[in-house]
């Protein structure tokens, strides 16, 4: 088991030395301080593309398998885990009950919080342990610190319990990196406001899941070219959107693009399927 380090050596808990003016900037002064230090998000995703890959074509590979994949964390990274799962039934068509959320956090945002304090070890553990997480399933949990007790309780829970196992987190060496069998690295450094991991790593950990579900979901084919066509148009803006995508796809006029959508209850996946030709 890898020792915790110290909060106070972790790069994200650091000052910043370009930020000790912070608290007294205008406005328009702390604009350009963010824009000019940001580039450190896309800094550290480009360094861990290899491993975002990796991830993504695991995510693909269970996900094809009728696995599923857990995102967890607590705080911001709890918060992000819950926001991205809850738009891939939407976007890709994949049934929810395949991408779960557990968290750790204060606020009563429903059933996939299964802990108050990111302190909790057990409640995540029993979460897993009552959803018979294991082989053919993997698991995903952030932390920016990469030392949170509720997080590394659900990688050593899952990985005993034969799942696939993945750690994002925002400093080096830390216990998620190692103990999960793949350590996703966000190296973001220390934030300009101390220690406010909602910003830069949490930017990083946003776009990183971005990342690996949009790829993984093109390996399982629920994207055609650069569309979403297992996306079901449950609204008028989505309804316009889907008739272009069919119509650009199945080379037909919107007309047409309409009334093969109102025939299949307005899921592009099944229209498409229904036309021809489609390229």
């Amino acid at each position: 088991m890898t020792p915790d380090p110290p909060l106070e050596t972790l790069r994200t808990e650091q000052p910043h030395p370009d930020s000790v003016d912070l608290g007294s900037m205008t406005a328009d002064q702390a604009l350009q301080l963010m824009e000019r230090h940001e580039h450190a998000v896309l800094d550290a995703l480009v360094a861990a593309h290899d491993a975002l890959a990796a991830a993504a074509e695991r995510v693909a590979a269970v996900y094809l398998a009728g696995g599923r994949t857990v995102l967890l964390g607590s705080g911001t990274s709890g918060r992000l885990a819950l926001q991205e799962v809850s738009e891939l039934p939407a976007t890709f068509g994949v049934p929810a009950e395949q991408f779960p959320a557990l968290l750790a956090t204060r606020a009563p945002i429903g059933p996939a919080a299964v802990a108050a304090s990111e302190d909790d070890t057990e409640g995540v553990a029993r979460a897993l342990r009552e959803r018979g997480i294991g082989p053919g399933d993997a698991v995903i949990g952030l932390a920016a610190s990469g030392r949170t007790p509720f997080v590394l309780a659900a990688i050593r829970q899952a990985r005993a319990a034969g799942a696939w196992t993945c750690g994002i987190a925002n400093n080096p060496g830390t216990p998620l990196l190692c103990e999960a069998e793949l350590g996703v690295l966000l190296d973001t450094g220390p934030e300009l406001l101390t220690g406010s991991t909602r910003m830069k790593a949490g930017t990083a950990q946003k776009i990183a899941l971005n990342r690996i579900t949009t790829a993984a979901m093109a390996l399982a084919g629920r994207i055609h070219g650069n569309y979403m066509v297992e996306m079901r148009a449950g609204n008028g803006k989505l309804r316009e959107r889907a008739v272009r995508i069919v119509a650009d796809l199945a080379q037909c006029d919107p007309a047409t693009a309409r009334g093969l959508l109102a025939a299949h209850d307005w899921h592009i996946g099944d229209a498409l399927r229904a036309a021809t030709p489609r390229r």
